[in-house]
């Protein structure tokens, strides 16, 4: 035991600083694709993205990230260009369902802003978001310092984080967690199955994301997201964090003079 304790004090505190401190350290994301800039002959290249994320015009290839699976194609494909690639992990949004008003969605606010609990259910997941998940509880990550909680009952649950494509089997089962939760209540959508369905949907057993059962607040995509941008869709559902766009940004409005490859 003295050894432990002393190897503990030499090691010293190893759990990111994130969000207080910005997080540099190598690994704790795979990135994601972003706008890019297309000679016209090479935008062809939006037909071999197998999930149908890519999309665009005019030389600016752009990004849906409620559909991207992380699979590379659009870096990998023989005789084409390679789409940029973004750092960062800061990934989660406002839900971005056009039947959603946008306005209506915000954030728990200030009384749950250091003391939050979240039931989580896996509606049909592949288990891979559910292990990044399972991250945030372990040393490195320890989202309880954010007054993050994990409950077993959603009678105490303030957050709802739901992964998976919603397989028929569980769609009661989530659909009843969620009215049994006390208002008022968000729900974050995590992973891109969980958005569109990802590779699994739409199918004749599975939907096109939670969203088809329940309202969704927020979105966090990736497959899978990396366990920081889990976390920065949780402070974002506490309203300690800010969304982005589920949408790449288009790079013809925002990088005017930026040249083609």
């Amino acid at each position: 035991m003295t050894k432990w304790i002393l190897k503990g004090l030499a090691t010293g505190i190893k759990t990111t600083a994130y969000p207080s401190v910005p997080e540099t350290a190598p690994g704790v994301s795979p990135g994601r694709p972003g706008t890019t800039y297309f000679a016209d002959k090479d935008m062809e290249l939006i037909k071999h993205c197998p999930a149908k994320a890519l999309f665009g015009k005019a030389g600016s290839v752009r990004v849906d990230y409620r559909r991207c699976i992380h699979c590379f194609q659009c870096t990998r494909t023989e005789g084409y260009p390679s789409i940029d690639w973004e750092d960062g992990f800061e990934w989660a949004s406002l839900a971005g369902y056009p039947e959603r008003d946008q306005v209506s969605i915000t954030p728990l606010g200030r009384p749950f802003s250091r003391s939050v609990h979240i039931r989580i259910v896996d509606a049909g997941a592949c288990g891979a978001c559910m292990s990044e998940i399972a991250q945030l509880g372990k040393p490195y990550y320890n989202f309880h310092r954010l007054g993050l909680f994990v409950t077993p009952t959603p009678r105490k649950a303030d957050i709802l984080l739901a992964v998976g494509p919603l397989t028929d089997h569980m769609r009661l089962a989530l659909q009843k967690t969620y009215e049994a939760m006390p208002s008022p209540r968000r729900v974050v959508a995590v992973g891109t199955c969980a958005l569109s369905g990802g590779p699994f949907g739409p199918s004749f057993i599975s939907g096109a994301g939670i969203h088809e059962t329940i309202p969704v607040d927020f979105s966090v995509p990736g497959c899978p997201p990396p366990p920081l941008a889990v976390l920065h869709g949780l402070l974002l559902a506490a309203g300690r964090a800010e969304p982005v766009p589920l949408k790449s940004r288009d790079s013809a409005r925002d990088n005017p003079g930026k040249e083609v490859r």
